[in-house]
Order: structure tokens, then C-alpha cells, then sequence
């Protein structure tokens, strides 16, 4: 996907989880992260914004600490998040192409990076705030669900501090049955939506494709794969071991 693509993300999705959370009321309790309210969410959600914006904005090239949100609450908090989730995309935007700042997962460029990782994180974090008002939450797109997908296995369960780690060697295949091939973030041609994780005691490898036999297959349209993976939701199919499907969900929180 292209930088402007993940940016009409992260504007869209934005504004769902701030009419989800106003609908919701900062009171309520947030079904898919039960140990959060809504009032939470709003928080964690604009600190992280905020914390984006200034690496780009400010060009910084080592990681600065989030900082705490400040003490609102309601009607006043939702304004505050609208603010600086607009700030944020307004930064982006402005942003030059060829920035160069901190990042903390590969990407095509700085700017590639935080449009879609804020794209990524501020989707999830929509889905949990409509989960708060119940009803079906608003749909997400094929093809940037199958690229969520790619940066959740090849980014941050590449890194160090994955806890997805078996004592034995296992492979683990995700096949988004739904998205075509195409290319993300890093240029990279995805195989028809299929990639393979192999397991061990180091982070997990995942690479793209049907690379040789898996002990487990996980898949389905590409959207309910990526609210699976990121523990929003059910896996849509499971064959072969379903222990590992269990053992991904018990393992792979970020």
C-alpha cells in the first residue's frame, strides 16, 4: 500500500473510534481488552499519537518516551483525542518524503513507517472502542487487513521480544483467502496472501508463500485474519495442530 492509502486509513479510522468512544461513553468497559475502559483507550490511543507526531514532526532520530495523557475525562477527553489524532494526520501529511527519523520497524521509508503503523494501531484500537458500544464493528478493507497481517508477522514478531517461541521447530501458515498478491510496505511482492512462520526458541521467521509442510494452517478472509492475529477475535479456520492456534493467541500479545 502507498503512504496516502495508509493515511486515508488512520484519518477514517480515527474518526470511527472517536464517534464510537462518544457513543460508548468513557465509562464503558471495552470487550476486546477487558481490563480497559473506554476512558483508557482514549488515553493510550491519543498518547500514542502524540508520540508519533512528535518523532516526525520534530525529525528525531533516537526514541523518545511517550509521556502520560493528561487528567480528562468524557466529553473533554474525546475532544482531546479528536485534536491530536488530527494533529497527527495533519503531520504526516505534511511530512517531507524523504524524512528521516527513528523507527522500529522496517519500512520503505521513516514516512512509510509511522503512516502504517499509526494506521495499523489506531485500527485495532477503533475496533475495540466500537466493541465497547457492541453491534458489529465497521468493516476493514481486504487488502489493508492482508497488509496489517504482513506487518504484525514480519515486523513485530521478528523482533526480539516475541514471545511466540517453541521449545520443538513448528511451522505455522496464514492464508488470507480473499487478497490478491500485490506489494507492501517494503516493495515486496506478497504470494497470494500466504505466509509461513517458523517457530522455535528464537523470535519467529516468517517469510512469504507455501514454504514446505506446516503443523498448522490458519485461515480466511483477510479481514478476520487480522483481528484474529491481534486477538480481536476468533480464527475464521484452523487445520492440523490447533494447539499452535491456541498457543499463538496465549503468546502473541504487542
Amino acid at each position: 500500500m502507498e503512504i496516502a492509502e495508509h493515511l486515508h486509513v488512520l484519518d477514517a479510522e480515527g474518526q470511527l473510534l472517536a464517534r464510537a468512544a462518544e457513543t460508548a461513553g468513557t465509562d464503558a468497559k471495552v470487550a476486546t481488552c477487558p481490563d480497559w475502559t473506554v476512558r483508557d483507550l482514549l488515553r493510550h490511543t491519543g498518547a500514542v499519537h502524540r508520540w508519533a507526531a512528535a518523532h516526525v514532526a520534530g525529525a528525531r532520530t533516537s526514541p523518545h518516551p511517550i509521556g502520560d495523557p493528561p487528567d480528562l475525562d468524557g466529553t473533554a477527553l474525546i475532544d482531546w483525542y479528536r485534536q491530536i489524532h488530527g494533529d497527527l494526520v495533519s503531520t504526516l501529511r505534511a511530512a517531507a518524503p524523504d524524512l528521516r527519523c527513528w523507527t522500529f520497524l522496517p519500512a520503505t521509508s521513516p514516512l512509510a513507517f509511522w503512516a502504517r503503523r499509526q494506521a495499523n494501531e489506531t485500527t485495532i484500537h477503533r475496533v475495540d472502542a466500537e466493541s465497547a458500544r457492541w453491534g458489529a464493528p465497521s468493516p476493514i478493507g481486504t487488502e489493508f487487513a492482508a497488509d496489517g497481517i504482513d506487518e504484525l508477522l514480519r515486523g513485530f514478531h521478528a523482533r526480539s521480544r516475541s514471545r511466540v517461541r517453541t521449545q520443538e521447530p513448528r511451522v505455522l501458515r496464514v492464508r488470507a483467502t480473499d487478497a490478491n498478491a500485490d506489494a507492501d510496505a517494503n516493495g515486496d511482492v506478497q504470494a497470494g496472501a500466504v505466509w509461513t512462520v517458523r517457530l522455535s526458541q528464537e523470535p519467529p521467521v516468517t517469510v512469504r508463500g507455501d514454504e514446505g509442510p506446516a503443523d498448522c494452517e490458519l485461515s480466511g478472509p483477510a479481514e478476520h485474519l487480522y483481528l484474529a492475529l491481534w486477538n480481536r477475535a476468533p480464527f475464521p479456520h484452523v487445520t492440523g495442530d490447533t494447539a499452535l492456534s491456541a498457543f499463538w493467541s496465549e503468546t502473541s500479545g504487542v
